[in-house]
């Protein structure tokens, strides 16, 4: 599934490159309650259509109904009716103003927001926008509020949307990117998570028994040695890479490659045990520090109890998407720390059947 942001910029470019009449909504500002952030978009089209949402669906509705019957009763030739097309320059709306309002509109108790409008944006501004994200740049995109003109420029980190009396700024960045390394059980759960969460999957596994039963529509598979596919991922602030596959000779060399870069987000699966084991093999072997390991993550997710796969992989999605929004996680609800607390027993790995203890 591809980025919301983008989703919405290619399907109101689509039709405004067709000629439709459409708009582009943008939360500004917002007060007590909210349903969705500051920056969040949607886009209406002439016969209703839209993509994205700015609310819980009843400001949505509100619009749709709004401006749909102002280009139905336009076509008609109708004339004296209070709902015209709306043209122009951008127009600030409020919803919520009022506790009978906030209600209608679905909105918390005290919750209000305001919208930015804009009329029939140009379609060839869209498309550079898009194509800039599709090429994985970071944009700040500039609305002049007097006449709707936009403009384009490269950003250097992503930034808080910022009005004024005279122009809104607002930056997009391309989609996030997950890593996986392994292409097990566990990781079709996690790939399928990721994917309607709106990131881009891919996921290494040089193993051909594992690929071949690869069956999650989306992921892009590679056959590379894992350390090779991180220093050709280049994982920025908007990527995390995540080791699934329990064999260090995979796992180990990918996570110190992405500890390397700007990754959101390094972590390997494992018990507490074995990543304990990880951690000295790498000071041992590797030359790292107790510092340079500060960013891994390990053992990876949330403590929600979770035994099979998918819960697993709910656990471990719930912990990166936390990250991802700058939310910190009380200490309690890390996996080790949790189970250290509940005095729960480390694995017992038992008789080994092969290997070396």
């Amino acid at each position: 599934m591809e980025n919301l942001d983008v989703m919405v910029l290619r399907t109101l470019q689509g039709w405004r490159a067709a000629g439709r009449r459409a708009l582009l909504a943008t939360v500004v500002r917002t007060w007590g309650s909210s349903p969705r952030p500051v920056g969040s978009i949607m886009a209406l089209c002439e016969d209703g259509s839209v993509v994205g949402s700015v609310s819980g669906g009843c400001i949505e509705d509100d619009l749709i109904d709004r401006h749909t019957r102002a280009y139905a009763q336009e076509r008609a030739g109708a004339t004296g009716h209070d709902h015209r097309i709306p043209s122009g320059p951008p127009s600030f709306v409020k919803y919520g103003v009022t506790a009978d309002e906030a209600h209608r509109f679905g909105l918390p108790c005290g919750g209000t927001l305001e919208l930015l409008l804009e009329y029939d944006p140009d379609p060839a501004s869209l498309a550079a926008l898009i194509a800039d994200l599709q090429a994985g740049r970071l944009v700040q995109r500039t609305v002049r509020l007097t006449d709707g003109s936009a403009t384009l420029q490269p950003a250097a980190a992503p930034a808080e949307l910022a009005v004024d009396a005279v122009q809104l700024t607002n930056t997009f960045g391309p989609e996030y990117r997950m890593l996986l390394i392994g292409a097990g059980q566990l990781a079709e759960y996690l790939a399928t998570m990721a994917l309607f969460s709106g990131f881009a999957v891919t996921v290494c596994d040089p193993r051909e028994e594992y690929r071949g039963a690869w069956n999650v529509p989306g992921a892009t598979v590679v056959s590379d040695m894992p350390d090779d596919v991180v220093r050709a991922f280049r994982p920025d602030r908007r990527t995390c890479v995540v080791a699934l596959t329990h064999d260090p000779k995979l796992d180990d060399l990918a996570l110190l490659e992405a500890l390397e870069t700007d990754a959101f987000y390094v972590g390997g699966i494992g018990s507490r045990r074995n990543n304990e084991a990880r951690r000295a093999r790498m000071i041992e072997h590797f030359d790292q520090t107790e510092a340079g390991l500060a960013r891994l993550r390990g053992p990876i997710g949330i403590y929600i109890g979770s035994k099979t796969p998918p819960e697993i992989a709910v656990s471990v999605m719930a912990e990166i998407l936390a990250v991802k929004n700058g939310v910190t996680l009380p200490r309690d609800m890390a996996v080790a720390q949790a189970k250290n607390e509940r005095e729960l027993a480390h694995n017992d790995p038992g008789t080994l059947v092969c290997g070396v203890r």
